[in-house]
């Protein structure tokens, strides 16, 4: 069955830096050191990229992002809960921009 998403391209991602080399090598160079240890872990940064993918709604980094969580040894309960981190987080993020909807109620008299 024919998608809009095809999975071939996450396999093919890397190619994208061939129409501009240069800029290419400059992201993946600080993809690469983002997820590396540092102050959190790479599985702790797995885990954020699986939430923020998805927040985005992005399906190839939900794809990789649920394998990458996995390699990197994080189980189901773990990656469901830091989507449900995202989840709260958006629904947070929308209810509180009913402020302006109530706001703008009171202005027109309502």
């Amino acid at each position: 069955m024919d998608t809009y998403y095809t999975t071939q391209h996450l396999a093919d991602f890397g190619r994208i830096a061939e129409g501009s080399p240069e800029l290419g090598r400059k992201f993946f160079d600080y993809y690469g050191s983002v997820f590396a240890d540092g102050a959190l872990t790479a599985r702790e940064k797995s885990l954020i990229a699986l939430a923020v993918a998805h927040a985005v709604q992005c399906p190839y980094c939900i794809d990789a992002y649920t394998q990458d969580c996995q390699q990197k040894g994080a189980d189901l309960e773990q990656m469901t809960e830091a989507l449900h981190v995202a989840v709260a987080i958006r629904g947070g993020a929308s209810l509180v921009h009913g402020m302006q909807m109530r706001e703008r109620a009171k202005q027109l008299g309502m």
